[in-house]
């Protein structure tokens, strides 16, 4: 009796030991990974990304200094002004746009008067600038700054002679813009423009001229 009860007392003992590793030996439940919600996007910000075609009209002043003939004579000038834009916006960051831009404007900057006898008039009918633009954006608004190149007609006439040209210069300027709706923005922006210096010969008589303006404006635009 005694063995058969020290036998079982082994074999219990065995048994117990020998659970753990078997029990390690089953397949493991797998445990679901973690899961992580993704990030939340502001709803409702503008995206400021894509191209734009519009239009604008301001108020652009000016000055030609001129000599004629060896005498110096200045003219300041000032007009309506309006014309058509396009370009491309894109957002480096939600808030830092850049972009490129060109323009065409018709202007109405005109002067004439008499010199040493003779009728003189200069005038510019048409400018035109190819600029990029940098802007920090708080989301619908945009608050620019915009440089580039500046093209411009010039016109002189003396004692009835007449010459064109095309002035090349640079322009500088700031605005800000703000979207109205997804598609459409308006904006308010400053240029200041720097044509340069253009000489004419008209009948004798001996015409440079430097033309500078500035113009304030206002804008519509569609974004694709």
């Amino acid at each position: 009796m005694k063995r058969l009860v020290s036998a079982g007392l082994a074999v219990a003992t065995l048994t117990g030991a020998a659970l753990p590793a078997f029990a390690a030996d089953l397949p493991q439940a797998v445990q679901p990974a973690p899961s992580y919600e993704p990030a939340a996007v502001p709803s409702g910000r503008f995206d400021w990304t894509g191209a734009y075609v519009g239009g604008n009209v301001g108020w652009i002043w000016g000055q030609f200094d001129n000599r004629f003939n060896g005498a110096s004579f200045d003219r300041n000038t000032n007009g309506v002004t309006g014309g058509f834009h396009a370009g491309y916006n894109y957002a480096i960051t939600p808030n830092i746009v850049t972009g490129l831009e060109a323009d065409f404007q018709w202007s109405d900057l005109y002067t004439r008067g008499t010199v040493g006898g003779v009728s003189t008039s200069l005038n510019s009918g048409w400018n035109s600038s190819f600029r990029g633009r940098v802007g920090y954006a708080f989301d619908r608004f945009l608050v620019y700054g915009t440089g580039g190149l500046a093209i411009a007609s010039v016109q002189a006439n003396a004692g009835g002679f007449t010459d064109n040209a095309t002035a090349l210069g640079w322009t500088t300027g700031a605005g800000l813009e703000g979207a109205i709706t997804d598609n459409v923005t308006a904006r308010v922006e400053y240029l200041y423009q720097d044509f340069g210096r253009e000489s004419f010969t008209l009948g004798g008589n001996s015409v440079r001229s430097d033309l500078d303006s500035s113009t304030v404006r206002f804008g519509v635009s569609y974004k694709f």
